[in-house]
């Protein structure tokens, strides 16, 4: 994904964090009571950790400015430089963090192909390295939830607790990267706090569907959490009178969770419409707010679809060698939705 210095296009389905706060989070930000959060505390920092914490089920939690920072320090609290963890080829924390596991921690990735991002107990079985001089020593098993490059696919339950029990038994911490666990929560059933159980570590992320404009949780075990807050000082992330954000965090909590079926409803909306131009496919229905659109090479390429969308006011992106991306939000209307579907069925590119 590149930046652009164009305006943002009127029907915007490039990301789920192009949202803007509402009216109602805006007045929860400007009222907030506010402290410094490095030097002491802020007391509506404190209440966002404590809330979160609660909702998964774990004893405490650390605010961060950004997805990838909790991500990159959840990684760094369990393992040493030198150690490997285990991930899906194309999770975001590998994909899109710049190997910041290498360059911040000296950690090293062991991959494993995934289908539509989802891993199978039996991909670990052998995957720990032996105890040997020569050899990595696995450390950590790391799942995203939902997956982003596999469509906001949300991982099965039983495989998700199957993995993890196996990691513990076999002396490895778990981490998940729970950027969207609400869509997750949503689309499942399952509770917040059921996804997060099997995880020593979880990230959220209050910026994308939720709809607040900046900040992740990094949530854990007191121990952990301590730790965390003293690398996220080393990594910059110490944040003086972030209560302001913290609000909106809170209010997105306390408001926005429910909203996101709308979105997951719309993204099966686009991608029914979607396949209804030839030359376009879709592999498998969204389960999330995310859609991933095959191109027949036959028919252009990804950059000449999301060209032609542009030009018709809708913003997308490229994913990959044959597919371009479009998420829903809260910030989208029912009627741009029905635009962008008619578009959709009609494009030429």
């Amino acid at each position: 994904m590149s930046r652009t210095k164009a305006a943002p296009p009127r029907i915007d389905l490039r990301s789920d964090t192009v949202t803007k706060p509402c009216p109602d989070m805006l007045a929860a930000m400007s009222s907030a009571e506010v402290g410094d959060d490095v030097i002491c505390s802020d007391p509506t920092v404190e209440s966002l950790q404590a809330k979160i914490a609660e909702i998964l089920g774990k004893e405490a939690a650390v605010f961060m400015p950004s997805g990838s920072m909790a991500n990159q320090i959840g990684v760094r609290l369990h393992c040493q430089p030198g150690d490997e963890f285990l991930c899906e080829s194309e999770c975001h924390i590998y994909m899109y963090e710049q190997g910041a596991f290498a360059q911040l921690s000296g950690l090293v990735p062991k991959l494993l192909p995934g289908t539509h991002g989802v891993l199978t107990p039996d991909q670990f079985l052998r995957a720990i390295n032996p105890v040997d001089d020569h050899a990595l020593r696995s450390a950590l098993v790391t799942l995203e939830n939902t997956h982003n490059r596999g469509g906001g696919v949300v991982q099965p339950m039983d495989s998700v607790s199957e993995i993890c029990t196996w990691a513990h038994e076999n002396g490895l911490k778990t981490h998940l990267d729970g950027a969207r666990l609400f869509n997750a929560v949503v689309a499942s059933g399952y509770s917040a706090e059921e996804w997060a159980s099997d995880f020593d570590t979880v990230s959220v992320c209050f910026s994308k569907g939720l709809g607040a404009p900046v900040g992740s949780a990094l949530v854990g075990n007191g121990e952990a959490m301590v730790k965390a807050r003293r690398i996220r000082k080393l990594f910059g992330g110490g944040m003086r009178q972030v209560g302001f954000l913290a609000a909106a965090a809170l209010y997105a909590l306390e408001n926005n969770i429910d909203s996101l079926r709308q979105d997951h409803d719309w993204a099966k909306q686009l991608a029914t419409s979607a396949v209804r131009r030839d030359g376009l496919f879709v592999d498998r229905e969204p389960e999330t707010n995310i859609v991933l659109v095959r191109v027949d090479p036959e028919l252009g390429t990804p950059a000449g679809l999301c060209d032609a969308l542009e030009k018709k006011e809708i913003g997308s992106f490229p994913f990959g060698a044959d597919r371009i991306r479009l998420v829903t939000h809260r910030d989208l209307t029912q009627g741009q939705i029905d635009e962008a579907c008619d578009v959709m069925e009609r494009v030429e590119f």
